[in-house]
């Protein structure tokens, strides 16, 4: 049974990503594919070089993304996403999508056209960079003859990437949108969030119903998307998360049955 594996966008909350695919090695389920968007494409493209989880939360906690050696200089942005490169070669010595073990798909928005572009062969990390590179905090990456930012921008939740090749889809999504009061909109990056938030929401809903799984961590509001302070407590909410909608999902109950027919 082919698997296919959705991680959303969402910043650091994309950490909550890494609670989920513990709880699908605890289930025993191994994607088949996997697509990803801005931090679902990073944490996509380390489970499928071979990481587990214990070394992709490493990396998110060794990741300086604040720090003053990142800051963009003559680039549009705060910080050069460019300069991450060296770290995420670190843990994808091979710079390349042949070399990972499951099939990757990421998608990155280009600003000089408008379009968005997938990638799935070929060089491996400036792609996966370039999908994370939310707009106006990171700088765009230069990469061919495009000059991309975040994929989240007009595909947050890639579930068409791989849905033809895949007999079951179980996606994560880790951006919160409840109702929000006028007092939790103090500051300006409440407010970007906030429309980012609304923008994405209404192409990515569409897509929920298409996945056999949707792992949807609550109290994500509570967490911002560049907030370094909750890592533990992301990932505990992504692990029971994912725990609980896979217990009773048809996933679990066909793998339970194919491993008793192997027993008897």
């Amino acid at each position: 049974m082919n698997i296919g594996l959705v991680l959303s966008g969402g910043g650091i909350r994309g950490v909550a990503h890494i609670g989920a695919i513990k709880a699908l090695e605890e289930f025993g389920i191994r994607p088949s594919h996997i697509a990803g968007t801005s931090a679902g494409a990073i944490v996509g493209a380390l489970y499928a070089g071979g990481c587990n989880w214990e070394e992709i939360l490493d990396f998110f906690k060794t990741t300086q993304i604040f720090s003053i050696k990142k800051y963009a200089r003559s680039k549009p942005g705060f910080v050069d996403t460019e300069k991450f490169y060296d770290h995420l070669k670190s843990y994808l010595p091979e710079d390349n999508f042949a070399s990972l073990e499951i099939p990757l798909y990421v998608t990155a928005t280009n600003l000089l056209d408008g379009t968005l572009k997938v990638f799935n062969h070929g060089e491996l990390i400036k792609p996966v960079l370039a999908s994370a590179a939310v707009p106006g905090l990171f700088a765009p990456v230069l990469f061919k003859k495009g000059y991309y930012v975040d994929g989240g921008t007009l595909n947050n939740f890639p579930v068409d990437l791989i849905k033809k090749y895949c007999d079951q889809i179980v996606g994560v999504y880790v951006n919160p949108f409840e109702k929000m009061k006028k007092t939790d909109l103090k500051h300006a990056h409440n407010v970007l969030e906030r429309a980012y938030h609304i923008m994405v929401a209404n192409e990515t809903v569409l897509k929920f119903e298409e996945c056999d799984v949707l792992i949807r961590p609550e109290h994500m509001a509570d967490f911002s998307m560049f907030s370094l302070k909750n890592m533990d407590t992301l990932f505990e909410l992504g692990y029971e998360s994912a725990k609980e909608a896979l217990i009773n999902s048809d996933i679990h109950k066909s793998l339970e049955k194919m491993d008793s027919s192997k027993t008897n």
